[in-house]
């Protein structure tokens, strides 16, 4: 049975085709650490999130971004969210406070709940999660949002290290004399141009029917990967086996699908690759699949079944093969939003036509 817990983990490894993968960008990394977390992109644009303590109870949900893009002298913006998860009534106005010293009103969107930090109150904000602080979000009304400092420090130096800003005069945390002009620079964004679309024929539908089709697709997949395969096989004990989806890709390759497997909030089709005629020598692309146009599949998947923590996916034909195209997280799974507080990719691309 999958676990849901392994979806984060599968998410940064997206199979494909051996001969496939030294061209194909490699995804960014992420790193977390109790109240803090990371991802950086294949850019280099790093986002860090923190939120609040969630070892103590009765702390309000509430969430910081920090994003800084690569290369030297690049600025560090920060954005605040209140957590929405349920019912709340947000204040008319915010103020930030670090160690007791008020920093000001933050520019503050009431309807969302959203605010942004200034530069000053950015700057302050870094400093302070160097070192044990109170960061505290106080409303014109009382309400008092606590974001935690647990983690930061080890997050932001995981940032500066990918970042190659170590030892220069703009690190967060190791602070140097190297020249700004020894950080690594920004990368371009992968452009990805997909296949031309072909119309499926009448032949390739039939196969979804065919028992050689699905026995090749059995023969070439783990059953780790694919609980549903093989011949009377269901994904609940008792149900149909899960039908095969067959759609044209090109001349001469059809992309297959079936429901994979369930788990208590997540589900996962399958995806593979094949000649349009035996032998059909299946690829699989993913089992974390959800949703597909016929050149694109995209898997979205919950950290949790409450719904506020998600991670996504997608991959793209073209023309050869399927390639990743996004990859993304939303944070980690803190009550601040439904469907979640940010978006965090580690993989970003352009997808033309």
């Amino acid at each position: 049975m999958r676990l849901p817990a392994l979806l984060p983990l599968l998410l940064l490894t997206p199979l494909l085709p051996a001969h496939a993968a030294a061209a194909v960008p490699a995804p960014g990394e992420r790193f977390t650490h109790h109240d803090w977390t990371l991802a950086c992109d294949n850019t280099r644009t790093c986002r860090a999130a923190g939120y609040q303590n969630d070892d103590e109870g009765g702390n309000a949900p509430v969430s910081v971004l920090l994003t800084r893009r690569a290369g030297p002298n690049q600025p560090v913006s920060a954005e605040l969210m209140l957590g929405q998860y349920d019912d709340t009534t947000f204040p008319a106005g915010l103020t930030l406070q670090i160690n007791g010293v008020a920093l000001g009103a933050l520019v503050y969107n009431r309807e969302d709940g959203s605010a942004t930090l200034t530069a000053p109150q950015v700057a302050t904000l870094l400093a302070a999660l160097k070192r044990d602080s109170h960061i505290d979000v106080i409303g014109n009304d009382g309400q008092r949002w606590v974001l935690s400092d647990r983690g930061a420090s080890a997050v932001l130096l995981k940032m500066d290290a990918l970042q190659g800003r170590l030892g220069t005069p703009g690190a967060l945390m190791r602070k140097g004399t190297a020249a700004e002009s020894s950080v690594l620079p920004a990368l371009p964004v992968p452009v990805v141009t997909l296949g031309k679309a072909v119309a499926t024929r009448p032949a390739d539908a039939a196969l979804a029917h065919s028992p050689a089709l699905r026995a090749a697709l059995a023969a070439a997949t783990s059953p780790d990967d694919c609980e549903a395969l093989g011949p009377g096989e269901g994904l609940v004990e008792g149900e149909a086996p899960q039908e095969m989806t067959v759609s044209r890709l090109s001349a001469s390759k059809l992309l297959v699908s079936v429901g994979c497997w369930r788990a208590a909030y997540n589900t996962g089709d399958g995806y593979w690759v094949v000649n349009d005629h035996a032998p059909y020598a299946p690829v699989l692309v993913t089992t974390l699949g959800g949703d597909d146009d016929g050149r694109t599949i995209t898997s979205a998947s919950k950290g949790r079944g409450l719904g506020d923590c998600w991670y996504t996916a997608a991959w793209s034909w073209d023309g050869t093969r399927f390639v990743p195209t996004a990859e993304s997280s939303t944070g980690l799974c803190r009550l601040v939003a439904a469907g979640g507080a940010w978006e965090m990719p580690t993989l970003i691309t352009r997808v033309q036509e």
